[in-house]
C-alpha cells in the first residue's frame, strides 16, 4: 500500500476541489468536499446513501469498525450535497455512472476516486496523494484548530495517540518548533 500525505495548505485544498469541478466532475468534488470534512473512510463515503443524511447530519454504521456513528454536517457539506439533484432515499450519492440507469446502482469504486484525485493533484502539483487523503487531511486540519490530539484519536477511532501523530502527518520539524517557539 501507498503512503499518503493530508493536504495541509488550504489554498491547495481550493485548488483541488477547482481542478475536480474543472473537469466537469461535480459529485466526485461534493465526494472530496465530504471527505475532507467529515473524516468517513473512502468505504463509508462511497456506501452513503441519500437516506443516511437527514437535514444536515450524517448516520452510517462504519464498515471497518461496525459501530455507528452520527454527526452533524458543517456548512460547506451542506451546501455541496444540495448542490447534487437528491436521489431516491436507498439510492447511493455516489452512484456509478455505468449504473445510474441500470436496474441496480452501484456506487463508485476507489479505484475511480483514486484516480480522480491524482488527476487534480498533478494538476495542482501535489504529490502522495490517494483515497486516504481525505480522511487525513481532516485529521490534521482538526488536530492543528484544537491542539487536542486526544479529540482526534477518538475522531478517528485510533487505538493510541502516537498512531494518530503519525497518521496525521505530524513531522519531527513541527515537533522541534514546538521546544523553539515555547520560550516560557
Amino acid at each position: 500500500m501507498e503512503f499518503v500525505k493530508p493536504i495541509k495548505n488550504r489554498e491547495q485544498i481550493e485548488q483541488m476541489k477547482d481542478a475536480i469541478g474543472a473537469e466537469g466532475k461535480y459529485r466526485e468534488r461534493v465526494l472530496f468536499i465530504l471527505g475532507i470534512n467529515s473524516g468517513l473512510r473512502i468505504s463509508d463515503l462511497l456506501n452513503l446513501r441519500w437516506k443516511d443524511v437527514s437535514g444536515s447530519s450524517v448516520t452510517v454504521k462504519e464498515q471497518k469498525t461496525g459501530k455507528v456513528k452520527r454527526f452533524p454536517l458543517n456548512d460547506a457539506c451542506v451546501e455541496a450535497l444540495r448542490s447534487i439533484p437528491k436521489g431516491k432515499p436507498a439510492e447511493y450519492i455516489f452512484v456509478s455512472h455505468s449504473n445510474r440507469n441500470g436496474s441496480e446502482s452501484k456506487p463508485w469504486t476507489r479505484q475511480y476516486i483514486w484516480q480522480i484525485l491524482n488527476q487534480a493533484a498533478k494538476a495542482v502539483g501535489l504529490e502522495e496523494v490517494g483515497t486516504h487523503t481525505l480522511r487525513k487531511t481532516f485529521a490534521y486540519h482538526v488536530f492543528t484548530a484544537t491542539k487536542n490530539l486526544t479529540l482526534v484519536q477518538k475522531l478517528l477511532n485510533h487505538s493510541s495517540p502516537a498512531t494518530t501523530l503519525r497518521y496525521i502527518g505530524i513531522e519531527q520539524e513541527e515537533l522541534n518548533a514546538c521546544y523553539t517557539t515555547l520560550n516560557l
